[in-house]
């Protein structure tokens, strides 16, 4: 999703400079508004690992994400008949009117509102800001999700016109594998099985979470 939209944001094109502050302030939007889902789901994420449960959470997620990808179909049709679809068309209705608007307002509002559309990768953020334990934890997962994400969104602003369809479909397919290889990761970190980095020994003690497989 936010590809598509890096590639179309009405940047004043007329020097580098221009292009570069238009692909600032943009992505400067869109890192805003993941920085305060993460503190949103970081808050939710933070009851679990309270109530011990955080090991748990990050296996349902995990599995989560490889059925939303083994069955893409399935949210979309529930969504249809219910609030989120029509909440989502509003959303873009919104979104299209800002490419109209040629101002730094608007590239930021672009930016705000792309990041609260749907994408897999966000998905993925969101389910890792769940399992970081804490809503300040959350919000530094999903800020340093934007900020990884900062040098490739630029990238595509600056050099649209040579970006072919070809490389894009090879993108496109790679995402969903790289989804999938992350999915699995947050089902071992939360099977607990002592492996330093990938799945850390998690014990609970009270109100506090200690990682026992890397440190003696």
């Amino acid at each position: 999703m936010c590809g598509p939209i890096a590639l179309a944001i009405p940047v004043d094109r007329s020097s580098v400079h221009r292009i570069l502050l238009g692909s600032l302030i943009y992505n400067a939007g869109r890192i805003l508004t993941y920085s305060i889902m993460g503190l949103v789901f970081g808050l939710i994420g933070q009851g679990f690992a309270i109530a011990g449960l955080q090991n748990i959470l990050s296996v349902v997620l995990g599995v989560l994400i490889l059925l939303f990808m083994f069955l893409p179909q399935q949210p979309f049709i529930v969504a249809k008949k219910g609030v989120v679809f029509r909440l989502l068309e509003k959303l873009k209705s919104r979104l299209r009117n800002q490419f109209n608007i040629h101002s730094k307002r608007s590239l930021f509002l672009i930016g705000t509102l792309n990041g609260l559309l749907p994408c897999g990768l966000v998905y993925l953020g969101i389910a890792g800001s769940i399992s970081a334990g804490s809503s300040l934890n959350g919000a530094l997962f999903m800020a340093g999700f934007g900020l990884g994400t900062f040098p490739a969104m630029m990238t595509i602003t600056v050099i649209r016109d040579v970006i072919t369809v070809s490389f894009r479909e090879k993108i496109r397919r790679a995402m969903p594998v790289f989804i999938a290889f992350m999915a699995v990761l947050l089902i071992l970190r939360g099977l607990n099985l002592g492996i330093p980095y990938i799945s850390p020994s998690i014990e609970t003690m009270g109100n506090t979470t200690q990682h026992t497989c890397c440190h003696k």
